[in-house]
């Protein structure tokens, strides 16, 4: 029967980034399948409504449905994870009874180290697979309708790594067959959890412009990283940079990240984003305090680097100091939110477990447990 150049590929999710995701796999030759784990986001097109894709990406197409994660597992060979990492411990515990050695996982984009979680689920059942953490998402958008998605920007550069290490080569060949050139390898788990530059930035982002969310205004973001902002945003950047340098590893800065995620050219952050702005993909900022950018980035994101800045001796201040300040805003504590660090149990380990998981996946139980 010849090989099939086309692949089917599930899709975990149904918001904005399952939906663009979906259309560039459809453009590509592919075979999309979603599954919304609520079942409302797939609604309309499991009624059989077309789905239309806009502005970077154009296409219609009609995708496959799936009701469960089992018939997501059964009727796909590869696997992205494509939902904010609040919804990724509830996705990962659903679909790993049905993950077997036939396929491939993609977690777009990896929140605190849910591949490690993923491989222990996984390991308990005796089953290996690659697991593929991106450090960002391949593109960014806003879902229009349960029928409808603006694709903003493809990125033309995204982070990766794989677990176990020795399957990378084949992990980057199906990422290429799937979205083209455009990843770039980095050194484990720990690169790829420091090369994720959306919740510091977009704490920064929200920060500045917490009035403009709780009102519900319409506002563009980048026009909104006035040069305050955008000091605060490479002040943040540079936390970071000081644990992944402490770590050994090298990761794109904030002036390369909006570099190749927006094609402007590097400047600072400000000037940067005032330019994206001009050339009408600064995005829309979020028009609710409900938004992604702290229920998801802070305790998904900022909370992995904050730990990561205390094992190394570098304490991210600037990073816990928000964690504190949303806490207090929001009247939660968001540190507690992160479910899959909870699951791991990450105090139990040291430097030294967290470096040889991020290249396994696999962390070992600590000898005095």
């Amino acid at each position: 029967m010849g090989e099939q150049v086309g692949k089917t590929v599930g899709l975990a999710g149904a918001g904005s980034i399952a939906f663009g995701t979906a259309a560039l796999l459809h453009k590509a030759g592919h075979d999309p399948m979603l599954w919304s784990p609520s079942g409302e986001g797939t609604s309309e097109l499991a009624d059989g409504a077309p789905l239309t894709a806009i502005g970077a990406v154009e296409t219609t197409l009609t995708p496959r449905i799936a009701d469960s994660a089992a018939m997501l597992a059964r009727d796909n060979d590869v696997l992205i994870i494509a939902l904010p990492g609040y919804g990724h411990k509830a996705v990962l515990d659903a679909l790993a009874p049905h993950i077997k050695p036939r396929h491939q996982v993609i977690i777009s984009s990896h929140a605190s180290l849910g591949a490690v979680y993923l491989m222990q689920l996984l390991a308990a059942r005796g089953v290996t697979v690659p697991i593929t953490a991106w450090g960002t998402t391949i593109c960014t958008g806003r879902r229009q309708s349960g029928t409808e998605v603006r694709v903003n920007t493809v990125r033309s550069r995204v982070d990766l790594c794989t677990v176990p290490e020795d399957r990378s080569e084949e992990a980057l060949s199906l990422c290429q067959a799937l979205f083209g050139d455009r990843f770039q390898p980095r050194d484990g788990l720990l690169a790829i959890s420091l090369s994720n530059l959306n919740p510091q930035n977009h704490m920064g982002i929200a920060l500045g412009n917490i009035t403009r969310m709780e009102q519900g205004e319409t506002w563009s973001q980048g026009q909104n990283v006035t040069p305050k902002v955008g000091r605060l945003l490479e002040e943040l950047d540079r936390e970071r940079l000081e644990i992944a340098q402490a770590l050994g590893l090298e990761v794109k800065t904030i002036f390369e990240h909006f570099h190749l995620s927006f094609h402007v050219p590097v400047a600072s952050i400000s000037e940067m984003n005032q330019q994206m702005h001009a050339q009408g993909n600064g995005g829309v900022g979020p028009a609710t305090a409900d938004s992604r950018y702290v229920t998801e980035d802070v305790p998904y994101g900022l909370v992995l680097t904050a730990a990561l800045g205390r094992l190394t001796g570098h304490p991210a201040k600037l990073h816990e100091a928000g964690i504190q300040i949303f806490s207090a805003m929001y009247g939660r504590d968001f540190e507690a939110e992160n479910e899959i660090l909870k699951a791991l149990d990450l105090g139990r380990y040291d430097l030294d477990d967290l470096r040889r998981a991020a290249k396994t996946g696999v962390l070992r139980q600590p000898a005095s447990a």
